[in-house]
């Protein structure tokens, strides 16, 4: 295994100036050229063993004084900065370690300016959403516009839950919808295979073949075909809805379509009058409904946030996935419970303890801030790769609604509607109250009250004021 070059100019020219040598005779010292010497203080080249061991003889330098030290927290740290989207050609990461190494407090700098730059995105991404604003003085991220717009538009897209409801019914109610795909692939002279590989769905147009993966699950196989099914017959649509959108990049346009092709896949597998009427039925019960419509627990929960057709409106959930980090990477409402745009949602919701029960339903009644109380269901679901050793992925879903609708659902059934409500928040930077047991850092828009001698559940008092003079 090779060995990573030892790169420590600024601890040369610490040392150097500790003991007041100029570099001729620093160099003399350590047996080296001037222009050398001068190499590696300014990170041209890496410290040989020959210097470390003269460092060690000459001065009694502790060799491993040149790698202790911030250096490798710095890149770590710029690392996950330069994650942000906003960033769309990171630095290689020699480039992140020389620039740790030869200029800390340039790069100490950098990662303060970017700390300013996400609390101040997120500051205004809330005031936002507060005062009902539909831009932001700070362009988002193409995959934060595509999600802000199926997230203002109710996650409900009229023309084409339509057009997949006329899809999955124009042959009567009793028509399997995969029937009417596999008719449709035929009707194009598309040729459809089975593959033994991870890609889940792959179609060439010039040979007119449709390929999906045979490792994943019938219910996924499925939805990737009404995936490419309004990829091919409902572009005409999909094109006009993005140019209403009008997206501020190709990339976000590109993400979009994606989107707007998954939403006709699921309203075709749960066409939007017979699953309204099937969810009332059933009190919305996911496993009830999962049965009837053969689809997934996930896809259930995610349809049942999309029902928002005027004059037909369903009841309004919110719907939101995660991952074991934490971090939200699906999140739909139709209701008036919000989601952070940055970091990961609230620890105190249930959705964070599904990964600890799996294969169960997790209820929980909760309370946000702004003093809407909530029925939350959580479960985990898993993704397997479809072969012994193929990496699974694991996921949380959360659904819920205002309490206002528990009689409607069969999760309610049993919960004291008048007891405990879990106080849960968005984000905690956002979320100003006091007592949290759980906060990981201040609310933004509040002063900090600091004693030393004393300490509650975290190191500081939160002030009733705002923390602008």
């Amino acid at each position: 295994m090779a060995t990573q070059k030892l790169y420590a100019g600024v601890k040369l020219r610490e040392l150097r100036g500790r003991i007041r040598l100029t570099q001729k005779d620093f160099a003399q010292k350590l047996g080296i050229s001037l222009p050398y010497l001068n190499q590696m203080e300014n990170n041209h080249r890496p410290i040989s063993a020959g210097v470390v061991l003269a460092l060690a003889q000459e001065f009694g330098q502790d060799v491993t004084e040149l790698t202790s030290g911030d250096s490798e927290r710095i890149v770590t740290d710029m690392r996950e900065a330069l994650a942000d989207p906003v960033f769309t050609a990171p630095p290689p990461l020699a480039d992140l370690r020389l620039a740790a190494s030869n200029a800390p407090g340039l790069a100490r700098a950098f990662l303060d300016l970017h700390r300013a730059y996400r609390q101040t995105h997120e500051r205004l991404a809330s005031l936002d959403e507060a005062l009902g604003r539909d831009e932001s003085p700070l362009a988002p991220s193409p995959w934060d516009e595509v999600r802000d717009f199926f997230h203002y538009c109710d996650n409900y897209i009229d023309a084409i839950d339509r057009a997949a409801e006329h899809f999955a019914t124009a042959q009567g109610p009793d028509m399997p919808v995969e029937n009417i795909a596999l008719a449709t692939l035929k009707r194009l002279r598309i040729h459809l295979t089975l593959s033994n590989n991870d890609e889940m769905r792959s179609f060439d147009a010039e040979t007119k073949n449709l390929r999906l993966s045979g490792r994943v699950s019938a219910t996924t196989r499925r939805f990737q075909l009404l995936h490419q099914i309004a990829l091919l017959t409902q572009n005409d649509l999909l094109e006009a809805t993005l140019d209403l959108a009008q997206f501020h990049s190709p990339q976000a346009r590109g993400i979009a379509k994606i989107g707007l092709a998954n939403y006709f896949a699921g309203a075709a597998l749960m066409p939007y009058t017979a699953f309204l009427q099937a969810a009332d039925r059933e009190r919305h019960d996911l496993e009830r409904l999962s049965d009837l419509f053969g689809s997934s627990i996930e896809q259930i929960a995610h349809r049942l946030s999309t029902l928002q057709r005027p004059g037909a409106k369903g009841v309004p959930f919110f719907f939101v996935r995660v991952d074991q980090a934490g971090t939200v990477t699906k999140r739909h409402s139709a209701t008036r419970f919000q989601f952070a745009r940055f970091g990961g949602a609230c620890p105190l919701w249930n959705v964070h303890q599904a990964f600890e029960m799996p294969g169960r339903f997790l209820r929980q009644l909760a309370e946000t801030p702004d003093g809407v109380r909530y029925v939350c269901l959580s479960r985990d679901v898993s993704k397997s790769g479809g072969a012994f050793g193929a990496p699974v992925r694991r996921y949380a879903i959360g659904l819920g609604c205002e309490i206002g609708h528990a009689e409607k659902l069969v999760y309610a059934d049993g919960l004291d509607l008048r007891g405990r409500f879990e106080p849960i928040g968005i984000s905690c930077r956002i979320c100003e109250r006091p007592d949290c047991h759980q906060r990981s850092v201040p609310p933004l828009e509040k002063r900090l009250l600091v004693d030393p001698n004393r300490r509650g559940v975290v190191p500081y008092g939160i002030g009733t004021t705002d923390s602008a003079p």
